[in-house]
């Protein structure tokens, strides 16, 4: 099935349906150009969100997906690609359930994620890098305080990742997942693919990384 399929219709069916609310009367509808979600912004006055909606199909009843998100150059568009992004949320409430109030995690991925705007290494990387921080340091280390050296322990782990040119993926083969994270029955004891793989063959795309990770210190 091509992506372009059910964002068509579903687009065709919110548009239809948001005519019959009475907030239709007050807020501008439009959808926006994209090919494989239900992208449409809503505005009044001054004010405006952007809402997003991705396909998926569930496997089972894990938390895992396959889903309509961008593919890279070479995958067709009828291909549906795996999406962990349920099991990572859940990772996270999880945490926010289990750390101190004053924990610094959210703080340090926000920090991280906004000096990494324009900087060539993806924010799947660096959330993965604070997954596996936050599952292996105690959160009682998360708080306030430990802002500075959490900071640094992140920007450490992300160092000796590239220069390893390995980062391994956090929910396949990670047996110390909250049991609460459903997952087929062979995730926990697969062998966890190496996100970093790609910078093993290509001597240039790892330069370019290192350079990057070296812009990031500097910012």
């Amino acid at each position: 099935l091509k992506k372009k399929k059910p964002s068509h219709w579903f687009c065709q069916c919110v548009r239809a349906a948001w005519l019959l609310l009475p907030q239709s009367q007050h807020w501008h509808f439009m959808l926006q150009p994209a090919s494989r979600c239900c992208k449409f912004q809503l505005s009044k006055d001054k004010e405006s969100c952007t809402i997003e909606v991705i396909f998926g199909v569930r496997q089972r009843d894990s938390d895992i997906f396959v889903g309509s998100q961008p593919a890279e150059a070479g995958i067709p568009s009828t291909a549906w690609l795996e999406t962990y992004a349920v099991a990572e949320a859940k990772f996270f409430r999880h945490v926010s359930r289990q750390a101190p109030k004053d924990s610094c995690h959210c703080r340090c991925l926000q920090l991280l994620l906004g000096i990494l705007r324009g900087v060539g290494i993806s924010s799947y990387a660096l959330n993965t890098v604070v997954m596996h921080l936050l599952n292996s340091v105690p959160l009682t280390r998360w708080r306030r305080r430990d802002f500075q050296h959490r900071l640094m322990d992140i920007l450490k782990y992300l160092h000796c990742s590239l220069e390893r040119k390995q980062l391994q993926h956090f929910v396949i083969g990670n047996e110390r997942l909250p049991t609460e994270i459903s997952l087929p029955s062979d995730f926990r004891v697969a062998e966890a693919p190496n996100l970093f793989q790609h910078l093993t063959s290509n001597p240039e795309a790892h330069r370019k990384a290192t350079n990057e990770y070296g812009r990031l210190l500097h910012r």
